[in-house]
């Protein structure tokens, strides 16, 4: 069983920058997968980014492509999501998600343990 943190949300100008941390517990972190998922007021939830075990494989919503980017340090058991370019529709609660396993994965019915999220709010 894994333990998941997340921090790092705030308030942050449109164009500004954020990275989202997420501490994992657990000796064999190194197993898990691991994905970022939001959700805003009054929408569902949405797929973010996702990164394998190993952090050799990663995987963005067509949203963040190219302005965020997943990584981890499994020396440390942390996974971090780093947001450039922010826009306001990029505000929302912001969770991490991990299960055990090697691949990718960017359905939340792919993740086992959740986080309690951190809140981003982008203003124009």
């Amino acid at each position: 069983q894994v333990q998941l943190v997340e921090s790092g949300g705030g308030l942050v100008q449109a164009g500004g920058s954020l990275r989202l941390s997420c501490a994992a517990s657990g000796r064999t972190f190194s197993t898990y997968r691991v994905g970022w998922f939001r959700q805003a007021p009054n929408k569902e939830r949405e797929f973010v980014a996702a990164i394998s075990s190993s952090g050799g494989r990663t995987s963005y919503a067509d949203s963040v492509k190219g302005r965020f980017t997943i990584s981890r340090d499994n020396a440390k058991n942390m996974v971090y999501l780093q947001m450039d370019s922010l826009k306001p529709e990029d505000t929302a609660v912001y969770s991490c998600a991990a299960a055990l396993g090697t691949l990718v994965m960017i359905t939340d019915r792919g993740y086992d343990y959740w986080g309690q999220g951190t809140q981003v709010t982008v203003s124009s």
